[in-house]
């Protein structure tokens, strides 16, 4: 398998160094009441823009850190509607059914309203810090009662550290639990700039061994392991997240590499195991992206208790691995 060439878009610096309430990021969605993205009820806010490529990446509109269209066809009600309101003649009417043209698309998203059918959807809107930080707050009920928070995602987050430092900043001082969900390949700096203003970080681990996770993702996890060991020695709270995908990285010796690994991250309060699917296939189909996702069935339960089994005899008694 050959995965996608990892891009490294650069992470964005400080526009000025007083009022940052204008700084901007795109994002992709914004999800409340979830349950899986920390301690309690939290609002996720999901930012475009991601530093690996992973074949079996569930976001891949957060890729790129730019404007990108999608277009579910089997959607699409071939109105017309978005001819007329697109400006660069991206949308056409043939023989009665619509045809679009990617290349002439400028992510503007001018046809996503006029669409009847709900066929059109423009990943990666602009907000700026004072948005994000009011959308955020709207939740504040569900925080307090559950002991919640806002955790901010991607893509990789950390693309806009700047931005993601403003927006925590504002969200901590008003008592919320505050979490990051990174990838961790990024500059050390970008970790610096949120580590004060983060009271937990969602860490995501693809694989312990560096060749293998070169092979999965096209870069080594040297960066990754070291941002890992640089957070816990800060002492904040790191919940290491591991996706499992049949026939890449569940092999005995993969998971005890992990195993022993996260044996060393002092801060370490669980292990959450996610088990590979394909349902976000449509999602490349509608963003014109080719189709990376490995054709292997979901691991089930028995496969993942046996990796759970298999790190609990490794990592330290009384070592939180859920599934």
């Amino acid at each position: 398998m050959t995965p996608m060439k990892a891009r490294t878009p650069s992470v964005r610096a400080s526009a000025t160094s007083g009022d940052d309430a204008h700084l901007t990021a795109p994002w992709v969605d914004i999800k409340r009441f979830a349950v899986h993205d920390g301690p309690g009820i939290r609002t996720t806010l999901f930012l475009q823009g991601c530093t690996l490529r992973c074949p079996w990446c569930h976001n891949p509109e957060t890729y790129e850190a730019k404007p990108r269209l999608a277009y579910a066809a089997h959607r699409c009600l071939h109105c017309g509607e978005c001819v007329a309101a697109c400006p660069r003649g991206c949308h056409t009417m043939v023989d009665g059914r619509h045809a679009f043209d990617r290349t002439r698309c400028a992510g503007c998203g001018q046809c996503v309203e006029p669409c009847l059918g709900s066929a059109l959807r423009l990943y990666g809107r602009s907000i700026t810090v004072a948005e994000a930080v009011a959308w955020l707050l709207e939740d504040r009920a569900f925080y307090t009662a559950s002991g919640g928070g806002v955790t901010l995602s991607g893509g990789e987050p950390l693309v806009h550290a700047d931005f993601c430092r403003a927006v925590l900043a504002r969200i901590r001082a008003e008592g919320i639990d505050t979490a990051v969900d990174t990838c961790g390949h990024v500059p050390r700096h970008a970790v610096e700039r949120v580590l004060p203003c983060a009271d937990r970080f969602l860490y995501d681990l693809k694989a312990a061994d560096s060749g293998l996770h070169s092979r999965l993702t096209g870069v080594d996890n040297q960066r990754i392991l070291e941002n890992l060991l640089f957070i816990a020695a800060a002492g904040k709270p790191v919940e290491v997240r591991m996706i499992l995908v049949p026939d890449r990285n569940m092999a005995e010796a993969d998971i005890r590499k992990a195993g022993e690994l996260l044996r060393g991250v002092r801060t370490l309060t669980g292990v959450k195991l996610l088990a590979y699917h394909a349902l976000a296939r449509s999602k490349f189909a509608a963003l014109g992206l080719p189709d990376t996702m490995p054709d292997v069935p979901s691991p089930d339960a028995t496969a993942l208790r046996r990796v759970a089994d298999q790190l609990r005899s490794i990592l330290p008694a009384g070592a939180l691995v859920t599934f």
